[in-house]
């Protein structure tokens, strides 16, 4: 496992339930979607369907859709002839090509213009294109894999997916679960990061995460999913000062400083006129330190560590004000 590869690890009853999907829908010959937010994970469900299926000793071949130019993307996927374009100087076999046999995972599908969806489609469905510069057809045997965290039913509707392609896709759709839904991964992916950092480092022992550590870890949104959470850990190991101690520092925002620049302009809290005093100072204070605490948890989308660290606060002290005011940590 290369060092920035993500294990596939959990018990939560979410994610074995996808995990038993995928295994079924491995051993057919179909291509499936897999939907998910970013960083749950998707590239690895795709290997998992790969190697369980009956194509597991040919090629897994893997395109991101995104990073490229849709010129390029086309040659990519399909392959040029000599002299197709500028620049190209010889032959080149595409991804379907090389995947032939084999399994075409392509990531970020929902970014392919509509002619590209249109050739992605012939493929599928009679296993031919031709290269670009070319007006021979090339017959391939390919499992394709497709990936996306939009909504493509949505974007079929707007016309900006193809809705032919999309019926071919979604013969089996997996969708996967946010890291939110699967609170009891949270620590095991957690420690298998944290240990797996501390190998890289050199140190001989993961001291372990302390119990504060522990429960910011687990009450944290994750709108980066395990991507963030592997972030997250791996800077609190290499940050952590003591081997002979637990983790305790938890850093959910690397950009968050004092000095950080911002082009916000500065938000102030109501206050009572300069010439009136309030009827109940208690319900006045009160009043203003629930907008408060609001106002920070709306500024950080709900994480609560980050909204303490903003008001100066300690979490168990921002925990104990939300309880007093009835405000709700989801």
């Amino acid at each position: 496992m290369s060092p920035d590869q993500q294990p596939i690890i959990g018990e939560s009853a979410a994610f074995l339930e996808i995990l038993e999907e995928v295994s079924r829908a491995a051993v057919l010959n179909r291509p499936v979607l897999i939907v998910g937010e970013r960083g749950t994970g998707k590239e690895l469900i795709a290997e998992r369907l790969h190697f369980l299926s009956t194509r597991w000793d040919q090629p897994l071949v893997k395109m991101n859709c995104a990073a490229i130019s849709e010129t390029l993307l086309e040659s990519e996927l399909f392959g040029h002839e000599a002299g197709a374009f500028t620049d190209a100087a010889r032959r080149r076999q595409g991804r379907f090509e090389l995947a032939d046999g084999g399994t075409l995972f392509l990531d970020e599908l929902a970014t392919t213009s509509m002619n590209i969806q249109e050739k992605i489609l012939r493929v599928i469905e009679y296993g031919q294109f031709e290269r670009l510069g070319s007006s021979r057809t090339i017959s391939v045997d390919v499992r394709v894999i497709g990936a996306t965290n939009e909504d493509l039913p949505a974007l079929a509707g707007k016309g900006r997916f193809r809705a032919d392609l999309l019926d071919r896709l979604a013969f089996d759709v997996v969708t996967l679960p946010p890291l939110r839904e699967r609170r009891e991964d949270i620590m095991p992916l957690a420690e298998h990061f944290a240990i797996r950092m501390t190998r890289e480092l050199g140190r001989e022992i993961f001291p372990g995460f302390s119990s504060a550590a522990r429960q910011l870890l687990l009450d944290h949104a994750w709108p980066g999913n395990i991507r963030e959470l592997k972030n997250v850990v791996e800077r609190a190991i290499y940050r952590h000062p003591d081997d002979d101690q637990p983790v305790g520092g938890i850093q959910f925002d690397p950009f968050d400083s004092p000095w950080r620049p911002s082009n916000k302009p500065q938000e102030t809290i109501p206050t009572q006129p300069a010439d009136t005093l309030p009827d109940d100072l208690r319900a006045y204070l009160d009043q203003v330190e629930k907008e408060t605490v609001l106002k920070a948890l709306d500024a950080s989308n709900g994480n609560q560590a980050g909204a303490a660290r903003a008001l100066g606060l300690t979490y168990n002290q921002l925990r104990g004000i939300m309880r007093k005011h009835g405000i709700k940590s989801g």
